[in-house]
């Protein structure tokens, strides 16, 4: 009797806490496939806000071919249709508990589907930018006007940041940590001195410095607590002035970061990210290397 009443149980009669734990081993493909219509229950389970904290879809990563003119990329058709796909779904599904955002660095996203994905995810804490080349002016600072829980940022290289560090400045009261995965020239530092005061975490890792750059950071930075350099590709000066490469910071530089909790730094021969950097003249190829070295910071919170 026992063994006929096990055997007719349906899978919508499992307990829904049962089902959430589940799909918690579950990816984001797994996530966005058919489990969702397989029932009301597996549906429900599906909704959880447990699943949904973190979007992470940083395994995607855009069919693309380089061109002569503004985006710079041509993005494949089904490559396009793809992401928006799983974006429809995911965000459906997550009802607007999204806290955590993660896009590959090498993901070509539009405008269209930035500020779809922001209208989604109003609660957002945390976000990992994708490649800026589609993505223009009026579609990040859009973004960012309806994230206005926002306090981590992760951004890849961007020639002319000013605009949106000053509407994260605007609009994001709570926000405390940035992370710049490209070069970080005087006016890059003078900007966000200017705009975010109030940093307490930045990261700079792998990336070209300059020594004036770095001293703006330090002094215009009055509350920052955690700065990490690792890495980092040290110039003297700034063009057009002969490339001097700085190969061991001097008292000035450590006696303004004596202040600072944490002061990351390695410089060294040794070291095979500083090698990378250097043989790369500051603008890593991530492509060459381990496929999530991206991912890694000294910083734990800016990890991924």
């Amino acid at each position: 009797m026992e063994d006929r009443e096990y055997s007719e149980r349906k899978w919508e009669d499992m307990d829904i806490d049962v089902l959430v734990k589940i799909f918690q081993s579950f990816d984001i493909f797994q996530l966005t496939s058919g489990i969702g219509q397989v029932c009301s229950a597996w549906r429900l389970a599906c909704c959880d806000p447990i699943l949904w904290k973190t979007l992470d879809i940083s395994m995607i990563k855009s069919n693309f071919i380089k061109i002569p003119l503004e985006p710079y990329v041509y993005v494949g058709d089904q490559s396009d249709k793809t992401l928006t796909r799983l974006l429809k779904i995911a965000l459906n599904r997550s009802r607007g508990n999204i806290l955590t955002l993660i896009f590959h660095y090498n993901l070509y996203v539009s405008d269209v589907q930035l500020t779809y994905t922001a209208e989604r995810s109003p609660q957002l804490k945390r976000l990992v930018m994708p490649a800026w080349n589609k993505i223009k002016k009026t579609g990040i600072c859009r973004a960012i006007r309806m994230w206005k829980n926002l306090e981590s940022l992760t951004m890849p290289s961007i020639a002319n940041p000013p605009y949106l560090l000053e509407e994260i400045s605007k609009s994001c009261k709570n926000f405390a940590e940035l992370k710049i995965m490209g070069p970080c020239d005087i006016a890059f530092a003078s900007s966000i001195a200017a705009f975010l005061p109030d940093l307490k975490v930045l990261s700079l890792r792998c990336s070209v410095l300059y020594k004036g750059a770095l001293l703006i950071i330090l002094e215009g930075l009055t509350k920052l607590e955690v700065l990490n350099i690792s890495h980092c590709l040290l110039f003297e000066l700034p063009p057009p002035a002969p490339r001097k490469v700085v190969n061991e910071l001097d008292e000035s530089i450590r006696e303004r970061a004596s202040r600072l909790r944490k002061f990351l730094t390695c410089m060294s021969d040794k070291c095979t990210m500083c090698q990378r950097t250097r043989n790369d003249e500051g603008l890593i190829r991530w492509y060459k290397y381990e496929e999530d070295l991206w991912k890694e910071d000294e910083v734990r919170s800016l990890a991924i």
